[in-house]
């Protein structure tokens, strides 16, 4: 069995939400972590995990979304944290791909999410685009905060030093791709340090690229990457939701 461990299940993008997790249930999904990006669909995603049981979340404000206010997400978590299905806060990070323009703020922003996790003794889902060093600087503020870094694509120095400071890294369809050369980079970390991910509905991997992403195409990252390891499906999969139950799920004070 296998977990989603980021994916937008967002009505924005499914109309049939139950039709897509009766999908990757039957290719061997058994729990799926639906990641927010702004203060809407963290209202939404709390509403959705009631219906779900093998559902949970990240609460959490994007970079392209700095502008909201990261008080909201405090409040949320402790209105919801006893509920059980809050198990991390994100998607937050730094986003210099488009402007640099509002850096100060994604980093304010970023900073007080950070302060969030540590408040209430949450990993983080962590996304960096063009800003591989100030990120890691800025994590490197939060020793006690520890979590993933969603949808990985930097180098194998950059991979190892994430993982000395305590973080796991995401994998997601990117790696099937004909012309990245993630797999390079991936087969030489410990796969104690993995996690699979969709990022559903972007990026969908070979060979259903092109098509809406959903969770049930996480076998084929898991399948891809077994064969990297060397490992058997079966193996790859012990292993990957050991890591998951380790980061997500284990008892916190």
């Amino acid at each position: 069995m296998l977990t989603d461990t980021h994916c937008h299940l967002f009505k924005e993008y499914y109309e049939d939400l139950d039709k897509v997790l009766k999908d990757a249930s039957n290719n061997g999904v058994n729990r799926y972590i639906v990641d927010a990006d702004n203060i809407a669909s963290c209202h939404e995603l709390l509403e959705t995990t009631k219906k779900y049981d093998n559902l949970y979340i990240t609460l959490g404000i994007h970079p392209e979304n700095c502008d909201e206010d990261p008080q909201v997400i405090d409040d949320l978590i402790k209105d919801n944290i006893d509920n059980g299905k809050i198990v991390a806060v994100g998607e937050i990070g730094l986003d210099y791909y488009y402007t640099k323009d509002n850096k100060d703020k994604q980093i304010e922003s970023f900073k007080k999410q950070l302060d969030i996790a540590k408040k209430y003794n949450l990993p983080v889902i962590v996304h960096s685009r063009e800003a591989t060093k100030d990120t890691m600087d800025i994590l490197k503020e939060y020793p006690e905060v520890h979590g993933v870094i969603h949808c990985f694509s930097g180098s194998l120095e950059t991979a190892l030093e994430y993982i000395k400071m305590g973080y796991y890294i995401g994998v997601g369809g990117v790696l099937t791709f004909k012309n990245s050369k993630l797999d390079d980079i991936i087969k030489e970390l410990p796969v104690v340090r993995i996690l699979f991910e969709t990022d559903a509905p972007f990026l969908a991997p070979e060979p259903h690229r092109g098509k809406t992403n959903e969770p049930k195409y996480i076998k084929d990252i898991a399948e891809y990457a077994s064969k990297l390891f060397d490992l058997s499906l079966d193996e790859i999969s012990a292993i990957t939701e050991s890591n998951v139950n380790t980061l997500f799920f284990k008892k916190r004070d």
